[in-house]
């Protein structure tokens, strides 16, 4: 595999962190930004737009640019490290991705167009009270009567779910299976209760009741392949915002070890300190590698390669994630749990995507089950 990156694509690094570097590179604005409703900065949203990200990932068929998973990776790790709270995983990755993977021509065009222009924002409702990282759906059903459909249960936590203009659902199918359905956000019997999160964020409590819904693709068709693959690459997409997250904690700390002075002396001059940020790098490159390889696996392997690179490079990012962050608030001192400081702000967005799609023993637990189906096997990370 060939791991470095051509002049485009350092040319689209260097423009997505001119954009985002300069909205978010005072950490002072980011907390303005996210302490109002919905959470982002709807004209950075805007500004993204025009330069194309939102359509990074879609065919120019479908109003996109029709770009790989490593561009997209790049934005996603850009917009970590400063950890821009603008919605693009799970708006542009996850919910457009699903749009893509198992939308008509017709709904591909209509929707992703007008994602990608920055006219409406996509959620994925894919997850539901009680159970945790499954592709399936039990809490939400749909029915059908005469060719209309219908929708009935909840869904939470679902990202941007109150700001949403339409909604990516996945529903019981009467004939089991599960279905995706594009719901609009003004749609009668719907109910949305929005929150903040803990990193800034927002999701919703969305709750259906006989709510009018589009199939998306065949109608009564089970989509659940296709929304595993989705997921498997939103993972890897997040590993690489986590490694954006992880880089700029572990500068910021290398900075504060080697400006605060404590007896006269900068703290990196105690021994034991710089030995605990020797770590953190370690973390980081390990993670950094599992990453640029599962993209590079996005790229051109299987669905099954895709779910195994996902969940190995998710593994080791969520642990290097913990272990960074709380490497960084604990060298940082009693400032580092201040929110007018940035470091708890990252070591609180690492924590929100290790649970947004499955956290360490998620996927060790995954992986566990699968050993017995290799000839061989390497040692996990």
């Amino acid at each position: 595999m060939d791991f470095t990156y051509d002049e485009e694509q350092q040319a689209l690094r260097e423009a997505v962190r001119g954009l985002v570097g300069k909205a978010y590179s005072d950490y002072e604005q980011r907390r303005q930004t996210v302490a109002a409703d919905p959470g982002f900065d709807e004209a950075q949203w805007g500004r993204m737009a025009e330069m194309g990200l939102l359509g990074l990932p879609f065919s120019e068929d479908d109003g996109g640019v029709g770009a790989g998973p490593v561009e997209i990776s790049i934005v996603a790790e850009e917009l970590g490290r400063v950890v821009a709270p603008e919605p693009y995983l799970t708006s542009v990755v996850w919910a457009g991705g699903l749009v893509s993977a198992v939308g008509t021509a017709e709904q591909r065009a209509e929707v992703l167009g007008a994602l990608s222009a920055g006219e409406s924002l996509l959620a994925p409702a894919l997850a539901e009270p009680g159970r945790r990282w499954t592709n399936d759906a039990t809490a939400v059903t749909a029915a059908e009567d005469g060719g209309a459909w219908t929708l009935t249960g909840t869904k939470e936590p679902v990202p941007q779910g109150a700001r949403a203009d339409v909604l990516v659902v996945s529903a019981l199918l009467p004939n089991g299976g599960t279905g995706l359905f594009l719901v609009p956000g003004d749609a009668d019997g719907l109910t949305r209760t929005g929150y903040a999160t803990h990193d800034g964020g927002r999701a919703a409590k969305v709750t259906f009741t006989g709510t009018p819904a589009t199939p998306l693709g065949e109608p009564g068709s089970d989509a659940a392949a296709s929304i595993a693959t989705v997921t498997d690459i939103a993972r890897v997409m997040a590993c690489n915002e986590a490694v954006g997250a992880m880089e700029t904690a572990l500068r910021t700390t290398s900075a504060y070890l080697t400006s605060r002075k404590q007896f006269g002396v900068t703290l990196n001059t105690f021994q034991a300190l710089t030995f605990r940020a020797a770590d953190m790098y370690i973390s980081l490159e390990l993670a950094k590698s599992l990453a640029v390889w599962a993209t590079m696996v996005v790229a051109a392997g299987s669905p099954a390669e895709v779910a195994e690179a996902a969940g190995r490079a998710s593994l080791q990012v969520a642990r290097a994630g913990r272990h960074i962050g709380q490497e960084a608030i604990q060298l940082h001192g009693g400032i580092g749990m201040t929110a007018e400081y940035s470091i708890g702000a990252y070591t609180s967005r690492l924590t929100a995507l290790d649970h947004l799609l499955g956290d360490a023993t998620f996927h060790l637990r995954t992986l566990a089950a699968t050993v017995g189906d290799h000839a061989e096997v390497d040692p996990l990370p």
